[in-house]
């Protein structure tokens, strides 16, 4: 049984990204498809089969963490990259932007750093995609120079 927990917390967190995304209005068809699941496990999730409720209450304890737990919790589960991201953007609790401050040398590092790929370098300065962030403040606490801040919108 324990073998098969990872997944079943990622069911977890599925359902909880599946509920959100219906709860902006998106179709249970656009719902499976940026779930990578099939539209009937979609409908299970709504209709309340075949789900483990601890799980769901495992993944909801997830997102409650602080962004980077939150993040080093669902890339230990989650192995497939684009998926995590998926997932954490949507399940995130909160939204954040990004300052960059002049003292920014370009070096890149925070690039390398930002595993939801929200952080690029433009005219050899940082620039933080605010719908990808998710405040776990790998850019900024590997920033050389302390040119990075995130604030919590």
């Amino acid at each position: 049984m324990v073998d098969n927990m990872p997944k079943h917390i990622a069911s977890g967190l599925k359902y909880l990204a599946a509920v959100k995304l219906k709860n902006q209005g998106k179709s249970q068809q656009f719902i499976a498809d940026e779930l990578k699941v099939d539209r009937s496990t979609v409908s299970h999730y709504f209709n309340g089969r075949n789900l483990s409720w601890n799980s769901i209450d495992v993944a909801r304890t997830i997102t409650e963490l602080t962004p980077f737990d939150f993040l080093k919790m669902v890339r230990a589960i989650i192995d497939e990259p684009d998926q995590c991201r998926k997932i954490v953007n949507i399940c995130k609790n909160k939204e954040y932007s990004a300052i960059i401050e002049d003292t920014c040398i370009g070096c890149g590092l925070c690039v390398s750093l930002c595993f939801m790929n929200a952080v690029s370098l433009v005219a050899l300065k940082s620039q933080i995609d605010s719908i990808n962030c998710c405040g776990c403040l790998s850019c900024k606490d590997g920033c050389p120079t302390n040119s990075i801040k995130i604030l919590e919108i």
